[in-house]
């Protein structure tokens, strides 16, 4: 990668972190927080406050994609963070449950991921576009783990109020980090044909690889409605669970350079379906585990949340950069729109349907549902073959 290419992967990454750390500090703590505010009694409310991003990222990314094709990528970015910033001060100042329900309707609409991530396609090259997408994931990942340090942490210092004052100074750093570390944009897109959302369905591909993030996030969330019960019953308390997440999270980096290798080699097809395989194994091992009854193992589990952010990681660095490869530049921002669409939409499910499955069924349902979602996930991206830019443009 070129210093430029360093600079714009390293700078959009760190505004990922810094607002995906913001709302992953929320999430272990929310459930539990929210009944100390004004109708936090009520499940199916609390529930609500807490999906509610997920339901409003999905309506907005879209969008806001292809508005970055038109108005240009760091326009929408801003406009999008400043959205995200109000609805964490409208969170921030809530004294009841529908203020936190409004507040987390309006961070889900500054849905910036469609056009961070078209911006990061913009400002690197083909060759080296994995790499930057990787490292995106990764902060995205690590962000994950250390959230599950500090919010219990926080949660007591400041409460969920302070949380949500945190995550909007996050986002401003973001804003400031926009104006003043992020290269300048390369195109003017104002000059640009705009494309139409149903201009993707002529790209087969591209839409194997919206199922394939649905699922991808669908799977992540059903598992942590079920892998925490998994791990307080192999005997780790709650508040310590990231001891199992945070090495996990940190080992699987090191997978990252086999992908890279293989990516120079052609076999970029063959990495993507092998991360799929990994996600597909550990979720019929899990479910294999619950079946037989016995009580976990915490080295096994720990073992199974590698092979899992080994693939996850892996997914999150192929998937993205395949979408930017594959979508005609005037359809990029439109592309990457509806790839995050569908991956709010998956975390939605995902919550869903592993509560659902937990509270009607068992653990061992929820796994089941999970793997048979990887393998029709495996079937459907078998055709995928992963061509280059060049071959996906219009004329």
């Amino acid at each position: 990668m070129t210093r430029q290419e360093l600079r714009s992967s390293g700078s959009l990454a760190l505004i990922f972190a810094l607002r995906m750390l913001g709302l992953f500090l929320v999430l272990p703590v929310f459930a539990l927080e929210a009944q100390h505010y004004a109708g936090g009694n009520d499940p199916a409310m609390v529930g609500l406050a807490l999906g509610m991003y997920g339901l409003t990222q999905a309506v907005f990314q879209l969008p806001l994609g292809l508005a970055s094709d038109r108005f240009g990528r760091k326009k929408v970015i801003i406009v999008g963070l400043l959205v995200f910033a109000l609805g964490s001060l409208v969170a921030a100042l809530a004294d009841s449950l529908m203020g936190l329900v409004w507040g987390r309707a309006l961070q889900g609409a500054g849905a910036v991921s469609a056009a961070v991530t078209a911006l990061l396609a913009d400002l690197t090259r083909d060759s080296v576009r994995t790499k930057a997408m990787a490292m995106v994931g990764g902060s995205i990942a690590l962000m994950f783990s250390l959230a599950l340090v500090l919010s219990p942490l926080l949660a007591g210092w400041v409460g969920l109020s302070g949380i949500f004052w945190i995550t909007l100074a996050l986002t401003l750093a973001g804003i400031a980090a926009v104006l003043w570390v992020v290269p300048p944009e390369p195109v003017q897109h104002t000059a640009m044909p705009r494309g139409r959302f149903a201009d993707l369905l002529a790209y087969p591909d591209l839409l194997r690889l919206n199922v394939g993030v649905f699922v991808l996030h669908t799977v992540q969330m059903a598992m942590w409605v079920a892998v925490p019960t998994l791990l307080v019953q192999a005997g780790l308390v709650k508040t310590a669970h990231w001891q199992v997440y945070l090495p996990a999270v940190l080992l699987s980096f090191a997978a990252l350079g086999r992908l890279f290798a293989m990516e120079r080699k052609g076999q970029l097809r063959s990495a993507l379906l092998l991360a799929i395989v990994l996600v597909l194994l550990v979720q019929a091992g899990l479910g294999a585990l619950t079946l037989a009854g016995d009580a976990p193992s915490l080295w096994l589990l720990g073992a199974a949340m590698l092979v899992f952010f080994i693939g996850f990681n892996m997914l999150e660095a192929t998937q993205p950069s395949l979408v930017s490869r594959m979508a005609p530049d005037r359809l990029r921002g439109a592309a990457l729109g509806a790839y995050n669409t569908l991956q709010s939409l998956g975390l939605f499910a995902g919550g869903f349907l592993g509560g659902w499955l937990s509270r009607h069924g068992s653990l061992t349902g929820v796994f089941a549902a999970t793997a048979l979602l990887c393998v029709v996930w495996l079937v459907v991206t078998w055709p995928l073959q992963p061509i280059g830019r060049n071959a996906g443009k219009t004329t």
